[in-house]
């Protein structure tokens, strides 16, 4: 009894000095939490106070008054979107249809690209080539989504001005699918009378393609520093055994990156309905809503009409309430699958 005593004091003691303890922690330390004070400004300021405006979705829009003072509508918007014969609750799912379509593409064609460079870049024995073919597909990543955009637009189609007489010149792209014949040639001039992205066919290829072009090399980095921590004695043993190159990237490199595989794949599921709107709103054109319109896109349009707007801001919700739950269960899978998750 007196052991249970003399414990309980020392918790009771503990709590009493709870906060001298962390007040200490953080004079002593304060240049570190100093640093932290950006980033937690931009979490309340990016993140937490936007909250505040979800609101508007279960209540009675109003432009006179504000959002608290606005009478509840409770969830009215939000089963509209599911109400059948309704042309916003069309589009929606279309856009919904566009955004799940696009993402798997993109995880199915554009999570494994990044690897295999990664895999290659291990290869390069030679320092500064390496360096230098690493930069190189870095690049496009840190291009502006506005660049980005152009290049591909000029990728599509360009026009040259002679004497103010437009002069049809199609770009690199628009060759390609000229040439393996998917687009309908004009007989008059031996090119197609419209550009690659205004096709809706094509629009989803040519935006997979140049996602994979813009972000394959800067995802490379993380896969690249997992298989550098694959311990050299694992090839050793593997190149006495007997093992070709292929073997020992498939016995030992990818085992030794799969925590870092599952992590990533995990992050990746949580992004399928998260395909952001900047890219798409600067290539789609009206007549491509069909295969290139998404949530994100369908969102700023109704976001952009005040009247629209509390429709517009459930199906957003909606969207994140979908990735939470995708997270979720593709952590709880990898968790059970490979003893690798996220938390």
């Amino acid at each position: 009894m007196s052991l249970l005593k003399a414990d309980e004091k020392e918790l009771e003691e503990l709590e009493k000095t709870k906060w001298k303890r962390v007040g200490k922690t953080l004079l002593k330390d304060w240049r570190l939490y100093t640093l932290l004070l950006p980033m937690l400004i931009f979490l309340v300021v990016f993140k937490y106070l936007p909250i505040y405006g979800l609101l508007q979705g279960f209540k009675t829009y109003n432009s006179v008054e504000s959002v608290l003072d606005q009478d509840w509508r409770g969830i009215a918007y939000l089963l509209n979107i599911f109400r059948s014969g309704n042309e916003e609750t069309a589009q929606f799912w279309v856009a919904f249809r566009n955004t799940f379509v696009n993402s798997m593409y993109g995880l199915f064609f554009g999570f494994p690209i990044p690897i295999i460079l990664a895999l290659f870049f291990t290869e390069i024995k030679n320092g500064a080539v390496r360096s230098v073919v690493q930069v190189c597909t870095y690049l496009p990543k840190f291009m502006s989504t506005i660049v980005t955009a152009t290049i591909i637009i000029v990728w599509c189609r360009a026009y040259t001005y002679q004497s103010e007489t437009v002069i049809y010149e199609p770009g690199l792209l628009q060759k390609w699918c000229e040439g393996l014949h998917l687009l309908k040639l004009d007989g008059e001039n031996g090119h197609a009378s419209i550009g690659a992205l205004q096709s809706a066919r094509l629009f989803r290829p040519i935006y997979q393609v140049t996602g994979i072009w813009e972000g394959s090399g800067y995802g490379s980095i993380v896969y690249f520093a997992a298989a550098l921590g694959v311990s050299p004695a694992n090839y050793e043993a593997a190149k006495i055994d007997g093992a070709s190159k292929m073997q020992q990237i498939r016995y030992v490199t990818l085992p030794g990156m799969t925590s870092t595989l599952a992590i990533m794949l995990i992050l990746r599921i949580g992004h399928i309905l998260s395909v952001g709107y900047e890219k798409v709103l600067l290539l789609y054109k009206e007549n491509t809503y069909e295969t290139a319109d998404v949530i994100s896109t369908w969102v700023y349009r109704k976001v952009d009409t005040p009247s629209d707007q509390p429709l517009g801001i459930v199906a957003g919700l909606l969207e994140s309430i979908i990735a939470m739950i995708l997270v979720i269960g593709a952590n709880a899978i990898s968790k059970r699958v490979s003893n690798t998750s996220l938390f």
